[in-house]
């Protein structure tokens, strides 16, 4: 019984040593293997194809195996199965579960591997310089525009690239669509064939419309919040900001020094 709770513990930590180097490991290998999707829309040497191509197969493995740990970890399985991360892993690791098969398709998938990347930015941060609230919805912003761009680029390359080459003859054609797109700038120059790429144009559209205003006014009612309140470091846990009014630490309890009240050592 100790294993899997120990085993649990480390995949979900971000805390102690150990946790932070599993976890920081699972977001590189979630960067590599997207920046392996990135090289391989770019014509390079058979050899180098074929060393990428290995790569992605382990990688692949190795996601397999955590998702297996945690289905195998979970104390309701079915319910763990529908989760929102579980199905994200799921999607992540569809390439090495029909890789037996002639699906081509399926590849298409492999793009959503970098939602991984939004299990550690809920709650608490591995990253020690991104605690305050405010970083906090700042990154999710950057990150969602980041997700919805790459995702959706991936997505309109594996659709397009085959029967409109000369206008998506690389992964960066793709980025330059989608960004133009979504600043709705909209030059022209690049446009959707397939009802497919139409499709996921209009989808990519309406998902920044749906989330990106939603987190910019968490971050506007965060900033209004904040301008309402001074610098008051509590002496026991060292919370800063404190409302203006605030006599107590809201966080600890402890009594706050209370603003132009100084103390006076009696003359002996």
């Amino acid at each position: 019984m100790f294993l899997p709770k120990h085993i649990k513990f480390q995949l979900d930590d971000i805390e102690t040593p150990p946790g932070k180097a599993i976890n920081f490991s699972i977001v590189g290998l979630v960067l590599l293997s997207s920046i392996i999707f990135v090289v391989e829309t770019y014509p390079i040497p058979n050899p180098l194809r074929r060393s990428l191509e290995i790569a992605d197969s382990i990688i692949l493995w190795i996601f397999a195996i955590e998702y297996l740990l945690r289905l195998w970890m979970a104390e309701e399985k079915f319910k763990h199965i529908f989760k929102l991360y579980s199905l994200i892993d799921l999607l992540a690791i569809l390439p090495f579960l029909f890789g037996a098969f002639d699906i081509r398709f399926i590849r298409i998938f492999r793009w959503f591997r970098i939602l991984r990347l939004v299990r550690f930015i809920e709650g608490r941060t591995m990253l020690g310089y991104v605690s305050s609230e405010d970083s906090a919805i700042l990154t999710r912003i950057l990150f969602t525009l980041s997700t919805i761009i790459f995702v959706y680029s991936g997505l309109i390359y594996q659709v397009e690239h085959p029967i409109n080459s000369e206008k998506f003859g690389t992964f960066l054609d793709a980025v330059y669509f989608s960004i133009a797109t979504m600043t709705t700038v909209g030059f022209g120059d690049l446009t959707p064939v397939s009802q497919w790429g139409r499709l996921l144009t209009v989808m990519m559209i309406v998902t920044g419309i749906a989330l990106i205003p939603w987190q910019v006014g968490d971050l506007v009612k965060r900033l209004v919040k904040t301008a309402n309140q001074i610098e008051s470091p509590c002496l026991n846990c060292g919370l800063l900001l404190h409302d203006t009014d605030a006599r107590f630490c809201k966080i600890c309890g402890e009594s706050l020094p209370q603003r132009g009240i100084t103390c006076r050592i009696p003359d002996r």
